[in-house]
């Protein structure tokens, strides 16, 4: 079992009456909310709270690109990887990722992605999402009907950059490069694994199986509602005669650790509720974009998930600390409560690589530092046996694949310093 510490670096101080007065936290969301210093403060402590998580004990630490919002201040995730280049020494890189169909050349991400994982040591796992509307069309002005198609090439390409030993030219439908030599190269050979970040399409299913990649659901709405996502990817894994190994799949879930049940929700319900108003208050008609996804996912969506989780998203504004801990939205209480909803989780989806996020909402850092010492003294040690002997994780860096070790804290944070 790996456990990778996701971070979306939100900003935390948008206005109380945000939801009321502002359209979207995305894509129009006006500039004067952003204050750089403010942006000063959270970078670091954001970068803090990662290389903490490193020294107590994560496996891996999860970085993502978005533009134009509040919900995740990150544009660039390379650059907070290089950054957590220098300051980490144990876990994996998940840079989750570059939405590569926004790049051009795509080369740039090759590139970038061989530099990584060179300065890290071989620690790098090369994310590759298609991007959300409104990254991708709306910020970037990719057109929608193009984007997948932009994608498959875009991968191709950096593969194949990856993997040639020869100078070759590129002439595809969208990128045309006369001569491509890759300097410099990844550590990992062939290339660093590959995860491909997703919301339920079926032409993601298809495209992470065939090229045997991780697939990662990543989700807000809670692990109830994820099963019938990754029951619909394992189906998809039965049916076209691939191993049905558990690593070969990942999943986002929203954890809050305290002492006790009743101290999680003073802790933490304020931040949950932050999170699910304000972080994600998107505009109805920036998400998706029409054309964004192809006709069977897009019938699947309309067919099987969008009822239920439109539903639950119609209730969510009503909705107290209880309903988001009794939907698993979120994984919180005490140290106890949340191993066994955890447990639990893992094994009904049946994943080997879980994401968790433990920055939430508006979270202060030391509340989040908080929730980081919890987390990995009284909950990560029970699952290091989980899918051990089974299964091995062809899906993570070679060198990193053993058991590791966390610290004892002693509260005082002094490794993320």
């Amino acid at each position: 079992m790996k456990f990778t510490w996701f971070h979306l670096m939100p900003y935390r101080f948008l206005p109380e009456d945000f939801k009321e007065k502002y359209r979207s936290v995305w894509v129009d969301i006006p500039r004067d909310l952003y204050d750089p210093k403010v942006g000063h403060r959270l970078y670091n402590d954001y970068l803090d709270q990662l290389e903490y998580a490193d020294a107590m004990g994560f496996d891996g630490l999860g970085v993502n690109e978005h533009h134009q919002n509040a919900y995740g201040l990150m544009p660039s995730p390379n650059i907070m990887a290089a950054a957590l280049t220098r300051r980490t020494r144990n876990a994996n890189l998940v840079v989750l990722g570059n939405s590569i169909a926004l790049y051009n050349p795509p080369i740039r991400v090759a590139e970038e992605y061989g530099m990584i994982d060179c300065i890290s040591g071989g620690r790098m796992v090369a994310g590759m999402p298609l991007g959300t509307s409104q990254d991708v069309n709306l910020c970037y002005g990719i057109s929608p009907i193009e984007q997948r198609e932009r994608y498959y090439e875009a991968h191709d390409l950096i593969l194949k950059a990856w993997t040639s030993r020869e100078v070759f030219a590129w002439n595809g439908k969208y990128f045309k490069l006369p001569m491509v030599n890759l300097w410099p190269r990844p550590i990992q050979q062939p290339h660093p694994p590959v995860w491909i970040p997703g919301s339920g399409s079926l032409s993601t299913w298809d495209f992470s199986a065939k090229h045997n990649h991780c697939y990662c659901f990543l989700s807000y709405w809670g692990n109830n509602f994820g099963k019938r996502v990754m029951d619909g990817f394992w189906d998809f894994v039965a049916k076209g005669n691939h191993d049905p190994n558990p690593y070969r799949a990942g999943f986002l879930q929203l954890v809050a650790v305290s002492e006790t049940d009743a101290q999680a929700e003073k802790d933490y319900y304020k931040h949950i509720r932050y999170f699910y108003d304000k972080c994600l208050h998107i505009l109805p008609e920036y998400f998706p974009v029409a054309g964004n996804q192809d006709y069977k996912s897009l019938v699947n969506s309309v067919t099987k998930l969008n009822p239920q989780l439109f539903d639950m998203m119609n209730k969510i504004p009503t909705w107290k600390y209880k309903d988001f801990v009794d939907n698993q939205f979120v994984i919180a209480g005490g140290p106890e409560t949340v191993r066994q909803q955890l447990m639990e989780a893992v094994k009904k989806l049946r994943v080997g690589n879980l994401m968790v996020l433990l920055h939430i909402g508006s979270m202060p850092h030391e509340l989040t530092m908080k929730n980081i010492d919890l987390f990995c003294s009284e909950v990560l040690p029970h699952f290091k046996g989980v899918w051990d002997g089974e299964w091995e994780n062809k899906w993570w860096p070679e060198t990193l694949r053993g058991p590791r070790t966390q610290l004892v804290s002693n509260g005082v944070h002094a490794a993320a310093r």
